[in-house]
Parts: C-alpha cells; structure tokens; sequence
C-alpha cells in the first residue's frame, strides 16, 4: 500500500507521547496568552492592524508575484530601509518567512568548499539551510566559542559560524561579541538568527546584535522574523549591501517564492513605526520574563533563567508535558510544550513568552495555574 510506513511512524509516535495536533483557535479567545511570540503585544494593536488594513485596500491582497518580477512593492522597500535603519545596518531584504530568510542566508553564504559552523541547538531552519548548503557542517557544542574555534582551525576556505541569538528553547543569550571575535581571528563570517532578540534586546529592542557592538559590521549577518516582536508575518535578512546584493541574485527562497503580502508589509511596518516611539516596550517584556522566572523558581519549579522574553519550565516526560499544557488551558492559560524531537537535549518543557502588555495580575495569575497543575 502507498504510504503505508505512515501508520507506523503514527503508531510510535503515540507510544512515545509525541503525537501533534491542530488546535484552531478563535478570534475571541478568552485564554491568557503566554504561548504565543507577540513579544510586544502588537498583534491587535490599532495601529498594526490598520497598517494591515490600509495595506490590503492599496497594494492588494497578494503581492502577484516573486519579488524579482511584480511582488516588490514600494511598501516592501520602505519597511527595507526602516529595517535597517532601525538596526543600524547598511541594507535588509524582506523575505516571505524567517525560515525563507534563514534558508537564504545560510545557502547563499556557504557555498561549494566552504565550512558552516552550526551552534548544536539551532533552529531548524538554520539546521535545514546547512543541510541545503554546498558546503560542509560541523556541528559545535551549544554557546561554545572555544568549539567554534577549534573547528574554523581544521578548514582553509571560505567558512561561516551560524548561530541563534537567543534560542528558541531554553531562551538562552549566545555569546555574539565572542563568536564574532574568533570568527575574525580566522576570516569568517558570522550569521546570526535573531528571531527572539529583534524587538526584546538591544537599545529600544534593536536586537541582540546592536546589543553585542555588532551592529554594521562588515563581516555579521543578521536574520530575524517579523512574526513576533512586530506582531506581524514574514522575515528578513539585515547586513552589508553587498551581502544583500548577493542575496538577490543567489539566495532561491527570495527568487522562487512569491513576495511578502502587502498586509503583513503594512503591519510590521506599523509596528516598527511603534516600537521606535515606544521603546520602552522592549524593556517591559523582558522585566515580565524576569517576574516570571522568580516567581516560578520561588515556588519550586524548575525554570531557566531568561536572557530574553522566553521562560521555560521543564517536565518530568513528554507525556507529563502534554497533560500539564493541556490543564493549563482548561485552566485558562495557553503556554507552550516543548518534546523531543524539538528540544535537542531531550527534556521536555513547557516554554512561556513574555508580553509586554501583561499586567501584574495576569503574571500572577499564570504563576497560579503552572502550580496548581503541575503534574
């Protein structure tokens, strides 16, 4: 029968706990949020969804096309040099996703003979684009500039480090100044996903590159979403503008893939707009994530200590995470459930954003039902 190794892979991943499943969610919601990446909680802002609004009414609903023939708009290269303004870089690329954004960046800069140094607790999009690349992996201990420079030591051509800014699990810092200082030490390029960084780190949320000094340097590459801390959809690539050239003409998820809607240009332009009169709101989701963090080690969970707006809280199984995400929403409460395959040291956790619109209350209150439920 056709496909039918499915049934088996579906059959163990019910014996492992590990089956996923769809939950649409209402417009109206009335579940307390700390699931979603609306770092800023500029998803239903006014002025967001305006921008969104009045985008669609102009430019459409779709941008008809990939970006090299009729999907580039006069609104894609307005949010392009506000992007890079706003991070202090010389040029961005928008892209249809973050994971597109990172696939390009990663493929287009390693090329054939080349050497990708890959941080071992990556996104996987950062871990799809090595394994597209032409050139050659090697896989690092987490956060360690001295693997990074053991391995740029074995490898005489071209080479590139690639890293999250802060992961996506745990929401751990890397340690940019220092990978950037050993990439250098050898001649190496450095990209860096900022995801969870752009909007939380950094000066009025500029990111944890403009936080590490790293901002404009002709050697540093940086890749973030516009999916969460703008509340909107899609990515970009921010760097040199001969990287960024190159990017155009080599990177296949910006050629092939049809352009950023308007809408979600629109959105996230707005929300940028937002985040520079507000800047405040980046220092206010990452005084939430701290609240969080020691309230829930005050009443004994185990929780990471987060560089971020990300709080994660580990589980005794995979299938004792389940059920405690699952009574955290009949409780009230949405948070995240993190398993193997997605968490690469094989715990599993419940993971938490930080809001910067969440009230005293609405912490306290999550505080309440983690603990209530705890398996």
């Amino acid at each position: 029968m056709a496909f039918g190794w499915i049934d088996e892979q579906a059959a163990l991943r019910r014996r492992a706990g590990l089956v996923r499943t769809l939950r649409p969610r209402p417009a109206d919601s009335p579940l307390l949020d700390l699931a979603s990446n609306d770092y800023l909680g500029l998803a239903h802002h006014p002025e967001v969804t305006e921008g969104a609004a009045r985008a669609a009414r102009e430019w459409g609903g779709g941008a008809t096309g990939s970006r090299l023939v009729t999907g580039s708009t006069e609104l894609h290269a307005e949010l392009e040099r506000e992007l890079a303004d706003f991070c202090g870089v010389e040029a961005a690329l928008v892209f249809s996703s973050g994971y597109a954004a990172n696939l390009a960046a990663v493929t287009a800069l390693a090329p054939h003979g080349s050497l990708i140094v890959s941080d071992a607790g990556n996104h996987a999009s950062l871990i799809d684009g090595c394994r597209l690349a032409r050139g050659t992996t090697q896989v690092v201990a987490h956060a360690d500039p001295e693997a990074v420079r053991k391995a740029l030591t074995t490898h005489d051509g071209p080479a590139v480090a690639v890293s999250d800014t802060v992961f996506s699990v745990d929401g751990d810092a890397a340690p940019l100044a220092e990978l950037a200082a050993v990439c250098r030490t050898r001649g190496a390029g450095l990209v860096v996903d900022d995801a969870h960084g752009f909007g939380v780190l950094g000066a009025g949320g500029r990111g944890a590159a403009h936080a590490a000094g790293l901002a404009g340097a002709d050697d540093v590459v940086v890749t973030l979403t516009l999916s969460k801390s703008l509340g909107s959809q899609g990515g970009a690539v921010l760097g040199p503008a001969r990287v960024i050239d190159h990017l155009v003409n080599a990177a296949r998820t910006f050629i092939f893939d049809t352009g950023l809607a308007p809408a979600a240009v629109g959105a996230a332009l707005a929300a940028l707009r937002l985040l520079r009169r507000e800047p405040e709101r980046a220092a206010r989701a990452r005084t939430v994530a701290g609240e969080l963090h020691a309230r829930l080690t005050a009443a004994g969970h185990e929780a990471v200590r987060p560089d971020a707006a990300v709080v994660s809280v580990r589980a005794p199984s995979p299938e004792q995470a389940v059920r405690w995400a699952a009574d955290c929403r009949a409780a009230g409460l949405a948070v995240g459930c993190f398993r193997p395959p997605s968490v690469p040291d094989g715990v599993s956790r419940l993971r938490l954003t930080a809001r910067a619109d969440l009230t005293e209350g609405q912490i306290e209150r999550a505080v309440q039902v983690i603990g209530e439920t705890r398996p």
